[in-house]
């Protein structure tokens, strides 16, 4: 372990039972740390001010009307509680160089990043099946994506992601903690909270392994299907113009699952926890700079948003 890290640790005793945790952050020099410190602050402010800043925007201009933008400010609103769930705690560790956080917060502060992580992956499916309706069925789309139907969607999302948590939390519950009280990480995981246990975690970890793989790969899998059906209807599109426009609609959307899907599978798949410090890494990206790409990418690529923005400038700066 590294010298940084440790070297103030307090002894852990042997338990029966384990009621505190100590949480380890980054293993890196006091130097680093407070640089991390403060581009981790700047970054989480950036954060919660474009995600509110889309978030407003959606509910104060014409843009509440459309779907897709509901969708969005769903998305925002999801990203600002997951930034909030994991940061402010991953910086007072990271200023203290490890803290103590009780077993109980530890797993509360796991239920919140799994309901907006996997609220945010089924965001992104329907927000994909909107585009679908959009570009492949235009006659009919607001027959269809009727306001109704959107509230239904953003609340089976929000639904089916705490009803998912709250069945991986139970069983968490069911194990008994008496190992060592470290989490060698920056967050209370899954995998770093089952390995305090002294339990026999197999099925826990099967289950759970279940939920979050079904909670990912099955919204991916309908992301894949409906944009093979959005991309064959774009190229029967004769004018180029009209190619481009259709296109357009859905390249935001795009960006942001790419980097939602790119980073996930990094962490959970490429690296999920044998390489600790590689995992740190990939987290940071998946829990810190992730919520920091998605407003840029909806800002700076959808015109919508542009015209929105200019739109309210523009109304305060009347007299």
């Amino acid at each position: 372990m590294d010298q940084f890290t440790y070297q103030h640790l307090p002894e852990v005793q042997n338990k029966s039972s384990i009621n505190n945790v100590f949480i380890v952050g980054l293993s890196i020099s006091q130097n680093y740390r407070l640089v991390l410190f403060a581009l981790f602050t700047v970054t989480y402010v950036v954060t919660l001010t474009c995600n509110l800043m889309i978030i407003f925007l959606v509910f104060i201009t014409k843009l509440s009307q459309s779907p897709m933008y509901v969708f969005l400010s769903n998305l925002s609103l999801s990203e600002v509680l997951f930034t909030s769930n994991i940061v402010p705690p991953m910086l007072y560790i990271l200023f203290r160089n490890g803290a103590f956080f009780s077993l109980a917060g530890c797993f509360m502060q796991f239920f919140l990043f799994g309901i907006f992580a996997v609220t945010e992956s089924f965001l992104l499916s329907a927000m994909s099946y909107d585009r679908f309706l959009a570009i492949c069925k235009p006659l009919h789309y607001t027959m269809i994506m009727t306001p109704g139907l959107c509230v239904c969607l953003i609340l089976t999302c929000w639904a089916l992601a705490f009803l998912i948590m709250a069945i991986a939390l139970s069983l968490l519950n069911t194990l008994y903690f008496c190992k060592d009280n470290i989490i060698d990480h920056f967050y209370c995981d899954f995998l770093p909270i089952v390995k305090l246990s002294c339990s026999n975690s197999a099925t826990v970890e099967m289950v759970v392994s279940f939920l979050s793989s079904s909670a990912s790969v099955l919204p991916f899998l309908i992301i894949i299907v409906t944009y093979v059906f959005i991309i064959r209807a774009i190229t029967r599109i004769s004018s180029v113009k009209g190619k481009e426009k259709a296109f357009s609609t859905c390249s935001s959307h795009l960006g942001v699952v790419s980097v939602y899907y790119t980073t996930l599978i990094m962490v959970y798949v490429v690296s999920p926890g044998h390489f600790v410090m590689v995992n740190k890494v990939l987290s940071l990206l998946y829990t810190v700079i992730t919520p920091l790409a998605n407003p840029f990418i909806y800002t700076l690529r959808n015109k919508d948003i542009k015209a929105a923005i200019r739109q309210t400038l523009t109304t305060k700066q009347r007299p």
